[in-house]
């Protein structure tokens, strides 16, 4: 997406942007899957010109005809049926992220022009909010799909105190991730959580390819990092809902947390965060040191204010 025609210009068709997207996404999902892990004889040998699956092979795999793959790989999403795509998943060892992104893409560059729209405005309702503050020996954010943190607790906004350092609001995570130079300290499995952020976005752009804000992140960290550049170009997705966070926090030290994510599924788009310790665990007593730190810093630590997602009143971005 980054590197594009602009994504809100009105006068071209932006379904073009999903199928270079389909390309882009297949072309990267065939290379990494050979002859021998797909058990087809490796025909051509030396003179085989890519180092994974030709389309032939994966629309033998996949049961389908070589010139109806080559078509939709090539971004003609017209009638695919759910049985093509079970098919194309199957043969390119697709996971359900994959699968489900394919099927974004191919949402977006079917026949139905998809209008441009106004970006939702992204709220916390404020019943949310009290239940946040509530979870008092829990760090728990809102987020968005992008990355915002939109709401926090108290100790959430003292384990992420240095996310909230960036004077921007919304705090943003891939932001902090890819341009804060202490980020590599914060997250000690830095390497890991710059792949899921980026995957994460990458979903996500897939759902929603013409989300302004969106497009505007990924161009800023497409221009500023190489290390986000590399990474977005691996076309890598994924569902990133549970784990252990390696953190180091700069008043506590280390902690190993747990998280756990919810979809609020009445507010398409948030989702809740929370970090738990083991008990009687090393994280838990700096965890429990951290809150009594928070309880007179919190003050210090700007609460960030609600995410504005409107457009200007001139926003180009009308339904066509």
């Amino acid at each position: 997406m980054a590197g594009r025609n602009d994504p809100h210009d009105t006068n071209r068709d932006i379904r073009d942007d999903f199928r270079a997207e389909i390309r882009e996404f297949l072309g990267t999902r065939r290379a990494r899957v050979t002859p021998e892990q797909a058990g087809l004889p490796a025909y051509g040998g030396e003179r085989r010109r890519v180092t994974g699956l030709r389309r032939e092979e994966v629309a033998l795999l996949a049961g389908i005809s070589s010139e109806y793959y080559t078509r939709l790989e090539r971004g003609n999403a017209t009638g695919v049926s759910e049985s093509v795509i079970d098919g194309i998943a199957q043969a390119l060892r697709l996971d359900e992220a994959e699968r489900v992104h394919l099927i974004d893409l191919l949402r977006g560059a079917g026949p139905a022009r998809p209008p441009r729209r106004r970006p939702a405005q992204q709220r916390v309702r404020p019943a949310v909010q009290r239940v946040l503050d509530s979870m008092t020996g829990t760090p728990a954010f809102v987020l968005n799909g992008r990355g915002d943190i939109l709401a926090a607790n108290p100790l959430g906004r003292a384990l992420f105190s240095p996310v909230y350092a960036d004077p921007a609001r919304p705090p943003n995570n891939a932001r902090f991730i890819f341009l804060d130079p202490h980020a590599p300290e914060f997250f000690r499995d830095w390497d890991q959580v710059a792949n899921d952020a980026v995957a994460m976005l990458r979903a996500e752009a897939g759902r929603d390819l013409y989300d302004r804000r969106l497009t505007d992140l990924i161009g800023e960290l497409s221009t500023r990092s190489e290390e986000f550049r590399h990474r977005w170009a691996a076309h890598n997705v994924r569902m990133h809902t549970t784990g252990i966070k390696l953190l180091h926090h700069p008043v506590v030290g280390d902690l190993d947390l747990p998280f756990e994510t919810f979809p609020l599924g009445d507010t398409p788009g948030q989702f809740l965060l929370t970090y738990t310790a083991e008990p009687a665990s090393p994280t838990q007593d700096a965890l429990n040191l951290l809150a009594s730190w928070a309880a007179t810093n919190d003050a210090d630590i700007e609460r960030p204010t609600p995410a504005d997602d409107s457009e200007p009143a001139d926003s180009t971005e009308t339904p066509d």
